[in-house]
């Protein structure tokens, strides 16, 4: 069975999503507090967090960091905010996903198995060599990009750009998440060499698999994502 961690101050919100969840087969845990939430993950297996950011005494946003900072268990953060300025910041925390308050019961459940998916793919191929995605395969131990037999010469940060990217499929990860994921740096004057790494990146894939979907997509406003 699949257990999740529901996160929030208010009571009736736990007791929703909870009747959202069970009839589905998802065993729920609830607390209301950050405080609690992150004992409760030291303690117990969880396989996903919903968690709401407005919270008295630890936000969700801290709560957030806190729980990276020992577990990588997929996080949907929960808001009654819907700026990009807070979708960003979730983002660069961490967080998987994220659902504006009051959320279709629907929408819910769709995010919660693509997470979970996107999750559980991720570790299935962490014990090989190849990372393939979309008919690219990424090969760890030659550092080359292959799209069928075609091989593609791709740089250093390239192949890291890549690698972060398709490990994640369908996550959008800002430009500042990535340089400090490829270039351990996080000025905001160098955001514009992400820009051009992808840029470059662009240009291999569709010169080696070309005509295709563009599977390097932009996100406007945030970032990059691999999609599927």
């Amino acid at each position: 069975m699949t257990n999740i961690l529901i996160v929030d101050d208010e009571a009736r919100m736990l007791n929703l999503i909870e009747l959202f969840l069970k009839p589905h087969g998802y065993s729920c845990v609830k607390v209301n507090n950050g405080h609690e939430a992150i004992q409760r993950i030291k303690k117990q297996e969880f396989d996903l967090v919903l968690l709401d950011i407005m919270m008295p005494e630890m936000s969700g946003w801290e709560t957030c960091e806190k729980i990276r900072s020992f577990q990588t268990l997929p996080i949907i953060m929960l808001t009654a905010r819907d700026t990009k300025a807070d979708l960003i910041k979730g983002l660069e925390l961490g967080a998987d996903d994220y659902l504006t308050k009051p959320f279709d019961e629907d929408v819910l459940l769709a995010k919660i198995k693509a997470v979970l998916r996107r999750h559980r793919n991720e570790f299935q191929t962490a014990d090989s060599h190849l990372l393939t995605r979309g008919g690219f395969s990424l090969d760890y131990q030659s550092y080359t990009l292959k799209h069928g037999e075609k091989q593609i010469t791709l740089t250093m940060k390239e192949f890291k750009l890549l690698e972060a990217l398709m490990k994640k499929p369908e996550r959008v990860f800002t430009r500042q998440q990535l340089l400090v994921m490829v270039w351990d740096s996080s000025f905001e004057t160098e955001i514009r060499t992400v820009d051009s790494h992808i840029r470059n990146l662009r240009d291999k894939l569709r010169s080696a698999a070309f005509p295709i979907d563009d599977h390097l997509a932009t996100v406007w406003g945030i970032g990059y994502q691999w999609k599927v």
